[in-house]
């Protein structure tokens, strides 16, 4: 069996260093797990489930006879992989990541354009503003989106987004990555 790592880390957005930082386990044995040089041991999978909160056999490619028809994360049972909930940060509002085209996130973005890099990556990406205010940055164009505003766009459009107002902005995305 081989380990799916690599999609599943990028499906969720998530560096080599952020996920090495959130494991405890190092970048060199994460990108040599990556790379099919390394099997994990079931300690260290069950590490990279918690820190990339996905059910330790998503990690291991094979058949999954058992899929469910559909994933339901109660509000309760949603775990933060950034942030503290008070500040920046998101939350995955699925499970079974690795066997989804379509990833919905509860974010809460930060209230500056604190990394300069702007994120770009194959599908769509779609946003909804639930509470305050966001501004999205296409480089070229600013968009500013008020709670109940909807945008749709293609992913591999460079963009950014920040919080802005007084409230924080909680928004739901939605990426579809397309072919894993």
């Amino acid at each position: 069996m081989s380990i799916r790592l690599k999609l599943l880390r990028k499906k969720l957005g998530i560096t080599l260093e952020l996920l090495a930082d959130k494991s405890g386990l190092t970048k060199s044995y994460l990108s040599k797990v990556e790379r099919g040089l390394n099997t994990p041991s079931i300690a260290a999978a069950l590490k990279l489930a918690r820190a990339l909160n996905v059910n330790v056999e998503e990690l291991f490619d094979g058949e999954h006879d058992g899929q469910a028809r559909y994933s339901l994360v109660r509000r309760g049972e949603r775990q933060a992989l950034v942030g503290g909930g008070e500040g920046p940060g998101y939350a995955v509002l699925t499970s079974q990541v690795g066997q989804r085209s379509l990833l919905p996130f509860l974010i809460q973005p930060p209230t500056t354009f604190s990394d300069p890099t702007f994120k770009e990556h194959e599908g769509e990406e779609f946003l909804f503003v639930h509470e305050g205010q966001v501004e999205v940055d296409f480089m070229s164009e600013r968009v500013l989106l008020e709670a109940g505003d909807a945008l749709h766009f293609n992913a591999q459009t460079p963009h950014r987004l920040r919080s802005v107002g007084e409230r924080q902005a909680q928004l739901l995305v939605v990426v579809q990555g397309g072919e894993g």
